[in-house]
């Protein structure tokens, strides 16, 4: 295990920390045990709030362990760290999946927190001034509620006509693991967003025939631009307005990224930033995936029309067979479910519509929910730290 210190970043000490967990006497009830969870509970213990985590797997990090095997942090450590605790010195500039599960570990140990494990939270509903949080044996009831459940829960898989008849097997995205059990098959990977890019080039190195429908116009991002992690543009820039960040990085990416045309892919009329900041899509680092399409490796195709019994038809009218399909298509975050009977903090699809600040209710907050241009695990460490004055003033008015 690596050896991790705790600093003074952010202005959290291990020793004002509380250790014990009181089911009981919660000031604030914290639901889930990734990042923005850990982030969170740290953040507002450091401020003398007493917190009880509740998580439905055994572990920290659940969702960061079922990952596919290759992944990496597509931002680099140095502005990946969460409150108090940077990433160790001796990770790679882009830490992988392992090395983020440890990292994870090594931060709940470093600030003490132990999370109610088995805890599968079924809903939050306000009771008086407090608020009921319901999960069995470890229900309590607490002035506060952090929602940190993240995205990982509520994959979006959409159908097409002809679906049914489609024989070959159909999996999302959050289910790959690794190219194994598609040795010798041709697979279609539907998307191209980050998990889309990544897991075609993973088939691709191991040799499998792969292919990418990709229904609409992209923006590609380097994932350095002149020895520099493109996060670091990002948040350099983040005071400027994004169309004017956009023209100014616009040269400079086409040259790194080259030609979108010549490789069957059209590149959209607005920059990286308007795209996460107007639509919530992120932009492809490229990994190495843009390699593999210019070298034939990777076929890319147009968006998919409708299955057939061996394969799909794609909306520019060619034909292809696949025996597999793998659908990167995201996640839409749901908290309707969780939050019944709540009103005016989540759009009709059940996003919320505040992350890292106070909501509509009094004491509920969300963390984690947003599309970051500067990195998810940097937005999740400055809302962490948000919530918890919040949360301190609601708990302590």
């Amino acid at each position: 295990m690596v050896n991790l210190v705790a600093t003074r970043d952010f202005g959290l000490k291990t020793t004002h920390l509380v250790p014990e967990i009181n089911m009981e006497n919660a000031d604030v009830a914290i639901v889930g045990a990734g990042p923005a969870g850990l982030a969170c509970a740290a953040s507002i213990r450091a401020l003398g709030l007493r917190v009880t985590v509740l998580e439905k797997s055994d572990a920290v990090g659940a969702v960061w362990r079922r990952h596919y095997d290759r992944l990496h942090l597509h931002t680099d450590k140095g502005n990946s760290g969460l409150p108090g605790l940077p990433m160790p010195h001796s990770y790679p500039r882009y830490p992988s999946r392992a090395q983020v599960v440890q990292y994870l570990e090594s931060y709940a140990k470093q600030f003490n927190l132990e999370p109610v494990f088995g805890a599968n939270v079924r809903s939050v509903r306000r009771e008086g001034s407090n608020w009921q949080i319901e999960a069995g044996e470890h229900s309590l009831v607490a002035p506060a509620v952090v929602v940190a459940t993240g995205w990982a829960d509520f994959p979006y898989e959409p159908t097409w006509p002809g679906q049914d008849s489609y024989q070959g097997s159909i999996i999302h995205s959050s289910a790959y693991r690794n190219p194994a059990p598609y040795a010798g098959k041709r697979v279609l990977v539907v998307g191209f967003g980050n998990s889309g890019g990544e897991i075609a080039l993973d088939l691709a190195e191991k040799g499998i025939d792969v292919s990418l429908s990709v229904r609409g116009p992209v923006q590609i991002l380097p994932r350095e631009l002149l020895g520099l992690p493109i996060l670091s543009w990002a948040i350099a820039q983040r005071h400027l307005p994004a169309r004017l960040s956009d023209f100014i990085n616009a040269p400079a990416i086409r040259l790194a990224v080259g030609s979108l045309r010549k490789l069957g892919l059209q590149r959209a009329s607005i920059g990286p930033r308007r795209m996460v900041e107007q639509t919530g899509r992120v932009p492809l680092l490229d990994v190495g995936t843009l390699a593999k399409i210019r070298d034939g490796s990777i076929k890319v195709n147009a968006g998919i029309e409708r299955f057939e019994p061996g394969g799909v038809h794609f909306s520019d009218g060619k034909q292809g067979n696949f025996d597999a399909v793998i659908l990167a298509t995201g996640f839409r975050p749901d908290a309707r479910k969780l939050l019944p009977e709540s009103t005016g903090v989540y759009d009709d699809t059940g996003k919320p519509f505040v992350t890292g600040g106070p909501t509509s209710e009094p004491g509920l907050f969300f963390c984690g929910f947003i599309t970051s241009p500067n990195g998810q695990f940097r937005e999740i460490g400055i809302e962490a730290k948000r919530i918890a004055a919040h949360a301190l003033r609601h708990v302590r008015g």
